[in-house]
């Protein structure tokens, strides 16, 4: 059977593993919108969907270091994916290693900053380990708005690492102080100065992002939920600004918290308040959803939140981005699968991984191509 495919922001046609997780090699080429990964449970399915998201973000939602990722015994492993546009086409290269850094390539030449390689794949994951958005703690729930942010702005990446060297530079400050040298209390003036006006970035950033999610996973969970509960995303900081503010008003906000909390960094050794301390606030109907939720109610919001975030980098982007889903449908009732499934169009190219197709109607597996996943190798 052939597949008509249109062209997306960025289609994924071709992708190559090379001594990645638990594949050896092995080479797989999408001709459909819609494809399913079917198999047993750690035969590589989700190590298929992670190599993707690598492409897109450079990092996993597993955690880890590069030599996790190599198969044990080999001192690399290569990501390899050939994608296409409406405008162009493009080969995408991670060359991951055991004892040294990554390569990073974009047809076929070596790319040095991160920043550069983003942008060029943009996706949405939702797996079973999203649920930690609601029941997780506060980091979680950053790295989400960071993730979203870095999809729709590349330079946001080159922010927050820039934020996290003077943060961690400021930290190492404060504990020497916390520990008697007194004298370089003076120091930490410039370093206030430094993590304000990188912290100002982020914030405002974040901020504008949760103004404009907002709205989309409230209509989303009203839907998907069918019980008129009011879902509210608000952004929870320390520092008392809103988005209406210029930067210089903001930045004035945590120069003046940190002279504040002055006392007690240097007594802890730690920096108290920013960006890095902050929270996603997520309600129901005025409760907070991580502590009154229902396991289903935790479930409909963050399907929410994925189908919002795909829709906001749809509207950014001009185009619809790659949708990943691993093994999720095990994990919502047959009326929130339908409103996932009734949500993906032909527009959006989407692997979903599944132990088996029960759960999918039989005229979304009729548009749909279906891969085999057994021990590392993929087959049709």
């Amino acid at each position: 059977m052939r597949y008509v495919v249109a062209l997306l922001a960025m289609y994924l046609k071709r992708l190559r593993l090379t001594y990645f997780r638990n594949y050896g090699r092995e080479e797989i080429e999408f001709a459909a919108p819609k494809n399913i990964l079917v198999g047993a449970n750690a035969q590589g399915k989700s190590n298929l969907l992670e190599a993707v998201q690598l492409l897109i973000a450079l990092k996993s939602h597993r955690g880890g270091r590069d030599r996790d990722l190599v198969m044990n015994g080999m001192a690399a492993a290569e990501i390899w994916a050939d994608c296409e546009s409406r405008c162009s086409t493009v080969e995408l290269s991670i060359k991951l290693r055991s004892q040294s850094r990554r390569s990073l390539l974009i047809n076929g030449v070596n790319v040095a900053r991160q920043a550069d390689f983003l942008g060029y794949m943009s996706g949405v994951l939702f797996s079973s380990l999203d649920l930690d958005l609601v029941r997780g703690n506060p980091e979680q729930r950053r790295d989400w708005l960071d993730g979203v942010l870095v999809q729709l702005e590349p330079i946001y990446f080159g922010l927050v690492q820039q934020y996290n060297q003077v943060l961690r530079q400021r930290n190492a400050l404060l504990k020497t102080i916390r520990q008697g040298q007194l004298e370089q209390i003076e120091q930490l003036v410039l370093w206030d100065q430094q993590l304000a006006s990188h912290g100002t970035h982020i914030l405002r950033r974040r901020s504008r992002l949760i103004e404009r999610l907002s709205p989309l996973a409230a209509k989303w969970h009203a839907q998907i939920s069918g019980t008129g509960e009011k879902l509210e995303i608000s952004y929870l900081s320390k520092l008392e600004f809103n988005s209406s503010q210029t930067r210089e008003q903001v930045q004035q906000v945590f120069l003046t918290k940190l002279a504040q909390v002055s006392t007690a960094e240097t007594t802890q050794g730690s920096s108290l308040v920013g960006p890095h301390r902050d929270d996603l606030g997520l309600q129901i109907n005025g409760r907070t959803a991580r502590e009154y939720g229902s396991q289903g109610q935790q479930r409909t919001l963050v399907l929410a939140l994925k189908l919002a975030e795909l829709e906001l980098i749809e509207a950014v982007l001009g185009e619809p981005p790659l949708l990943l889903l691993d093994d999720v449908l095990a994990e919502l009732d047959l009326q929130r699968q339908d409103h996932l499934l009734n949500a993906i169009s032909s527009r959006v190219q989407t692997i979903i991984t599944t132990t088996h197709l029960g759960s999918f109607d039989p005229r979304w597996l009729s548009a749909a191509q279906i891969f085999q996943v057994e021990q590392g190798k993929v087959s049709r």
